[in-house]
């Protein structure tokens, strides 16, 4: 008979826990705005997609720079799934929530789903804390039966994290804010997550504050270390890689695609980019971005108000260059003018309306989609512009070069109209070749001798001349300008003519898009139309009804102005139309007044995405039951 001895048998290591497969996991990281939920669910988002899911995510943080710690409109919080097949949105509901206070707890348990995974930092879980915030009774207590459909695990987050990072020296405040890495390893090793890239990161971004790393360092390893010891937890999960083409992929927000779209828009036209703007939220990482970029000839300018910021591309574009400003919907608003006067002259600038909850301050962290109709008619006078949207994050990078190409090629303002869901999420972007990207080919009047500055080509354009440029001076500024020779002009016919001339040009811009194409059954039973950022949820509602039988097809529209030429042939092919969007019905009457055809509408104003759930109940509903 063999036998151990107690030596021996403290260095055995526990034995493994047996670890269960799954395709997809959504977790959600949520305490107050200073507890570093937003940094968690990132670290998470770039690991997975590191280690080869396709990922998604959902942050979700007050308006305010630092909200009352320990209160519901207090509560901040990250959302990431990551699967092994390809996802468009961070899910409905969440498979394990991570509460660091009473709060976050109360805020994000209906999200919860039946059975899931609930860690708690049972230090923060006061009776004074909890009736703080509405709880009868410590929700913690055996006397409660609130978390009894859940997996509670109750960990005192807190306590260890101080305990970890006792010997670094940082003082108690301090070391309490490593808590994050300590859920975060938690979290890692739950879902069987490797530390390594997290690992550098600290490294590398905390390289100045060598004890501020080390704490966060050891407070990363033992959270991950507590959930190999701990008896509390049965199992762990692992989510395998995904199928991605191949190709060389990085992870990356809507905002950070939209820089890189400019960066790159600017190489390929060899041209500067000046990128003016005035401080709001959510535009701001925008000019954050940008400022980094100053090696490839990107100039940045924050501007003393929204009027100069504008006034400032106009000028740019004016000057040859690639001007562009970006705002959300207040700021766009006070920018108005301006692009009216961008229209009457004619000169290319790229205006980025990143959207938020309104009207007025609203809701400025949370998306909305509003101001289609600012973005399409909300100028004075008759001052058509191009707009165009994004569907996903990555999809900003393309959809800002594809701005500035129309805007240079017809010399205009386009608007981008982007949001603040896909301007904070992010996904994997797999990083094209430069030698698949299209140069942006860009031709300056140079001849005297046959220049008229309102002449215009085959698509209505007018030549585009550098100021300076000998032989090709000509009148600039806001009044009406004579059709051919640019002077002033208030002769009635004339005026008739070139406004006829300026929307014309920007209809033909649809000659140049592509058509739009219809995923799912043409004809059939229903349509699903969408723009911007209901994307993700639009199209997988249509899979999951059609995976169920239903004739069901989805259209989304990236071009709101002009519209492709064969939307109407598409909308004309289906019985019922549904458009889904997150204003209250803009896009739905936009259609209608087009094409003289009924559209149901889903509208949300929430300030939260849509969910896939309320799609296909909606559809379901018009359906008439299960087919």
């Amino acid at each position: 008979m063999s036998t151990t001895t107690d030596r021996e048998s403290e260095t055995q290591q526990p034995p493994p826990k047996p670890t269960y497969e799954l395709d997809h996991a959504a977790v959600r990281f949520a305490g107050d705005s200073g507890d570093g939920m937003q940094l968690a669910g990132t670290q998470l988002t770039n690991t997975s997609a590191v280690f080869g899911n396709d990922v998604a995510t959902l942050p979700d943080y007050p308006a305010e720079i630092r909200a009352p710690a320990g209160t519901l409109p207090g509560v901040s919080a990250f959302q990431v799934q990551f699967s092994d097949h390809d996802i468009y949105t961070p899910g409905d509901r969440i498979d394990a929530l991570i509460a660091m206070n009473p709060a976050a707890l109360k805020v994000h348990l209906p999200d919860l789903v039946e059975g899931g995974v609930l860690i708690v930092n049972v230090d923060e879980f006061t009776d004074r804390n909890c009736q703080r915030v509405g709880f009868e009774t410590n929700p913690l207590s055996e006397d409660s039966d609130l978390l009894k459909n859940y997996r509670v695990y109750k960990v005192p987050i807190t306590r260890h994290t101080l305990e970890a990072v006792k010997d670094t020296g940082l003082g108690t405040k301090d070391a309490g804010r490593c808590k994050n890495f300590y859920a975060l390893g938690l979290v890692y090793w739950l879902y069987d997550r490797p530390l390594e890239p997290t690992i550098r990161w600290i490294e590398k971004h905390f390289a100045n504050k060598p004890q501020v790393a080390e704490a966060n360092l050891k407070a990363l390893r033992a959270g991950y270390h507590f959930g190999e010891t701990a008896e509390i937890f049965p199992v762990r999960y692992k989510v395998r890689r995904a199928r991605l083409a191949p190709g060389t992929y990085r992870n990356l927000t809507g905002n950070q695609a939209v820089a890189l779209g400019l960066v790159t828009a600017g190489q390929l036209a060899g041209k500067p980019v000046v990128y003016a703007s005035y401080p709001i939220t959510p535009a701001s990482d925008i000019l954050h971005e940008l400022a980094r970029y100053k090696n490839y000839d990107v100039r940045t300018l924050q501007a003393e108000d929204e009027i100069a910021a504008v006034c400032a591309a106009i000028g740019a574009g004016y000057a040859g260059a690639i001007g562009v400003t970006a705002s959300s919907g207040p700021g766009i608003a006070l920018k108005q003018e301006a692009i009216g006067l961008a229209v009457m002259t004619e000169l290319p600038v790229v205006i980025i309306n990143v959207q938020r909850a309104g009207p007025s301050t609203g809701m400025p962290t949370k998306p909305e989609q509003a101001d289609f109709f600012q973005a399409l008619v909300g100028r004075h006078g008759e001052s058509p512009v191009p707009v165009v949207a994004p569907a996903t994050p990555s999809d900003c990078f393309d959809t800002v070069l594809e701005a500035v190409r129309v805007a240079v090629r017809f010399m205009t303002p386009v608007i981008v109209l982007s949001d603040g869901y896909l301007a904070n999420s992010s996904e994997p972007w797999r990083i094209p070749k430069v030698a698949d990207l299209e140069p942006i080919r860009i031709e300056h009047a140079r001849d005297p001798a046959s220049f008229k500055p309102y002449a215009r080509d085959a698509r209505g354009v007018r030549p585009w001349a550098i100021p300076g440029t000998p032989g090709l001076e000509h009148r600039i500024g806001g009044l009406e300008k004579e059709d051919i020779t640019g002077n002033v002009s208030y002769d009635p016919e004339n005026h008739q003519k070139m406004v006829r001339l300026r929307a014309t040009k920007v209809e033909s811009v649809a000659d140049e898009i592509a058509p739009a194409q219809v995923f799912g059954p043409r004809p059939g039973e229903l349509l699903l139309v969408s723009w911007g950022g209901t994307f993700g949820a639009v199209r997988t509602a249509a899979e999951q009804l059609q995976s169920s039988g239903r004739k069901v097809a989805h259209l989304h529209l990236r071009w709101l102005h002009p519209l492709p030429r064969n939307v109407g042939e598409i909308l004309a092919d289906y019985p019922q139309v549904l458009a889904c969007e997150m204003n209250c019905g803009q896009l739905a009457a936009w259609l209608r007044g087009r094409f003289l055809i009924d559209i149901a509408t889903l509208c949300k104003v929430k300030g939260r995405p849509f969910t896939v759930h309320e799609i296909v109940e909606k559809v379901e509903q018009m359906l008439g039951g299960a087919p």
